[in-house]
């Protein structure tokens, strides 16, 4: 997971346009506590985070191609904009 971030972040300085979608998903699947644990950031609980790796492939370590990744956050916000239209 941590190989992960380290991936986004490289992403992110080619791409820096990602950056509200990267953010946007991080604050709809924050943890709802988010502020009260260290390291006091909106982001998804690692619970949830391992949950939706096992549930994708199987095993909670899993490290997701990068691409999918970004596949699945650009999903998620027209999801979350779809859901804001009804």
């Amino acid at each position: 997971m941590k190989d992960a971030r380290l991936r986004m972040a490289a992403v992110l300085a080619r791409r820096p346009w990602l950056l509200p979608l990267l953010l946007s998903s991080a604050w709809a699947f924050r943890s709802r506590a988010w502020f009260r644990q260290k390291p006091f950031l909106p982001v998804p609980s690692r619970a949830y985070v391992r949950w939706r790796l096992d549930t994708a492939y199987g095993n909670p370590e899993a490290d997701p191609p990068l691409e999918e990744l970004l596949r699945f956050l650009r999903w998620a916000r027209e999801m979350r904009r779809e859901m804001g239209r009804r």
